[in-house]
């Protein structure tokens, strides 16, 4: 803020002057140095006292470039005060309303309760994609430190409150994730936001192996334990090492592989619908594997058959280059 540099200039230069005055008064006058300082105090903050000492005639010179410099340096850091206050206040205003409307805005948005570790990372994941959410964050300062650092839209927010969560337009949401740093919370988080919208995806992070019935309870899809996933990730780092590195890298560092794996939906509209898996021209055209199709009510099927029949609303497991990825969204009738 160009107003607290200003503050900060003036003020240092504010101190060089009363030094300045403090040593005229000591060497010009012959005062003390506790009567000099005094001298300068009164004359800065225009109190008016008397003089310390009779002033000479060089006495008097200096003393009135100590009141020009000094009182004029005094009034600019008061107007440079107001500024700031004023700047402050503004910047809060429009950042508030600025925010509203990037959430009035939001729809098919992921909401992500609590901005810890895990909250941080999901949204990381979210922002490559690209995808709309909103961060709900408890702890202020926290939450500004974030808003700060980021582009993300963040908001100190109770998640356990309905209202907060209405707020946040949890009935347009497509799913939430409640990762708040306590399982209770994190429950109750689940338990509310099940109520507002009976539909919405619901994934929760949970710390105690207790945690998962009470959330799944609450109504939670879907439970993850970050302790768990790492045991199991490091025991399979000395069970099947290369396979565990093939999956980093086709999920999180998918540019060094040239390769992507992703989730897409066909549409209704889609030209795939009603097609054999081969007739599609997928694999043959666009050199996309197909590792695994789930249909609605039924088990995930692996390494479907050639002849498998793709319908509308089938979720189609792929990986291939990410421009023929984007070709193929686009023939499933994916919505950007």
């Amino acid at each position: 803020m160009r107003a607290l540099r200003n503050i900060k200039a003036l003020s240092a230069a504010l101190l060089c002057v009363a030094i300045i005055g403090t040593a005229g008064f000591h060497f010009l006058e012959h005062w003390s140095w506790f009567d000099g300082f005094y001298m300068v105090l009164t004359t800065l903050t225009t109190i008016g006292y008397q003089e310390v000492h009779p002033l000479s005639q060089h006495g008097r010179y200096f003393n009135v470039a100590i009141i020009f410099a000094g009182v004029g340096l005094v009034f600019m850091i008061l107007g440079a005060l107001g500024q700031a206050l004023l700047e402050f206040e503004f910047n809060n205003l429009f950042g508030r309303r600025k925010m509203e409307r990037e959430i009035g805005r939001l729809t098919g948005h992921y909401i992500i309760c609590g901005a810890g570790r895990v909250g941080r990372a999901v949204a990381r994941q979210l922002e490559s994609k690209p995808a709309q959410f909103i961060i709900l964050e408890n702890n202020e300062t926290k939450a500004e430190r974030i808003r700060q650092e980021t582009n993300w839209l963040i908001a100190h927010a109770d998640a356990t409150l309905e209202a907060q969560l209405l707020a946040a337009r949890i009935d347009h949401a497509a799913g939430l994730v409640a990762a708040t740093t306590t399982d209770a919370t994190n429950t109750y988080v689940v338990l509310t936001a099940r109520s507002l919208n009976p539909t919405l995806k619901i994934i929760a992070r949970a710390s105690e192996e207790g945690a998962e019935k009470h959330m799944r309870t609450a109504g939670a899809d879907q439970v993850i334990s970050p302790y768990s996933f790492a045991g199991f990730r490091i025991a399979q780092a000395f069970l099947r090492p290369h396979v565990i590195n093939f999956l980093e890298v086709a999920l999180v560092r998918s540019s060094e592989l040239g390769l992507e794996l992703e989730e897409l939906t066909i549409e209704p509209s889609s030209v795939y619908v009603g097609k054999g898996l081969r007739t599609s021209g997928i694999r043959h055209d666009l050199g996309i594997t197909v590792l695994a199709i789930k249909r609605e009510g039924e088990e995930m099927k692996y390494s479907p058959a050639p002849d498998a029949l793709l319908c509308a609303g089938d979720h189609l497991i792929v990986m291939g280059e990410p421009a023929k990825l984007r070709e193929l969204e686009a023939l499933a009738g994916v919505k950007k």
